[in-house]
């Protein structure tokens, strides 16, 4: 369903997100002018060693600004979307909550639901397009501004922002760069549609379509015979979760950083070939991955002449 435009008539807004990535779009929606009548985000959840109940990032921000919370923990219910329709919001905006949304739901509101999705669709729909744009090796990323339909981030795009995806950039990095961009592209859209600026909604194309799947915590395991890049690229996406692991002679570590390095060699992959102030390097299947910040069982990050000193025998082996 395409949006029509809102001329200048106050909008009504639902805001409906969970992590981090979400704050700055709702930072935006206030910003706008619109009013939020309400903001859903997931229940909260044990965190931390203690285990303790936790609210997500959205629902704080949400009441250091005094806005009503949700949490429900389905929309699919009767009652939930009696709730949902009790707040009359004119537009549902969706920022990575995490929840189906139901057809009835997307249905409630006049001008439908609009989501917030990082990339450029229609490559890497789905739950972890930040992780997997760095991990296939793409040169761009981006946002787009989509009108919301029943099926996995099908919608048509009413606005997108670029970004290139650069060498040095890990999960985190390219997190919170399109974070901005979707309060960009978030607060654009919500300013024409107060205005009744045109917004046009363009089908996304048949071809090109990949699926971002959710990440799982055994992907971060590091596997030596494969080429360096490809360990490289899984490194930077995993930080800062859910961290690349791999055991360099003979020992379980984390990896933080690291980056590959063209060289030949005939040594079986794991093994190490170089060890010093840049790094500790580890053969792979092709090239070397230069491994230069590491973390131990139950200590802190730390470099890779750090972790040397602590196992000089390393350097004398070589």
């Amino acid at each position: 369903m395409s949006v029509a435009a809102a001329g200048n008539r106050h909008l009504r807004v639902a805001f409906a997100g969970t992590p981090e990535f979400a704050v700055p779009c709702l930072t935006a929606c206030l910003a706008s002018g619109v009013e939020v009548v309400a903001v859903y985000t997931q229940p909260d959840r044990p965190a931390g060693r203690g285990r303790k109940l936790c609210p997500s990032p959205v629902k704080q921000a949400a009441l250091d600004a005094g806005l009503p919370v949700e949490q429900p923990e389905s929309l699919k219910s009767a009652a939930a979307q009696r709730t949902l329709a009790g707040y009359a919001a004119d537009l549902l905006v969706v920022v990575a909550y995490g929840l189906i949304l139901p057809r009835r739901v997307l249905a409630i509101p006049r001008y439908g639901g609009w989501n917030v999705h990082a990339s450029l669709l229609p490559r890497w729909r789905g739950a972890a397009p930040i992780q997997r744009a760095i991990l296939a090796g793409d040169s761009e990323s981006g946002v787009g501004l989509m009108q919301m339909e029943a099926g996995l981030d099908t919608g048509p795009v009413q606005l997108e922002r670029r970004t290139p995806i650069l060498r040095e950039d890990t999960g985190g990095s390219l997190h919170d760069r399109l974070a901005a961009l979707g309060a960009e592209v978030l607060g654009e859209g919500l300013l024409r549609l107060q205005s009744g600026a045109p917004l046009p909604a363009h089908a996304q194309a048949e071809a090109g379509i990949t699926y971002a799947r959710k990440l799982d915590k055994a992907e971060a395991r590091l596997d030596f015979t494969r080429p360096a890049l490809e360990l490289e690229r899984q490194v930077r996406a995993f930080d800062p979760w859910p961290v690349a692991e791999g055991t360099i002679a003979g020992e379980p570590l984390r990896v933080w950083a690291a980056q590959a390095i063209a060289t030949s060699h005939a040594a079986t992959p794991g093994s190490v070939l170089a060890a010093g102030r840049d790094g500790i390097d580890v053969a792979c299947g092709a090239g070397a991955l230069r491994i230069t910040v590491v973390q131990r069982a139950g200590g802190k990050r730390i470099g890779a002449l750090d972790y040397l000193n602590a196992r000089p025998e390393l350097r004398r082996a070589l």
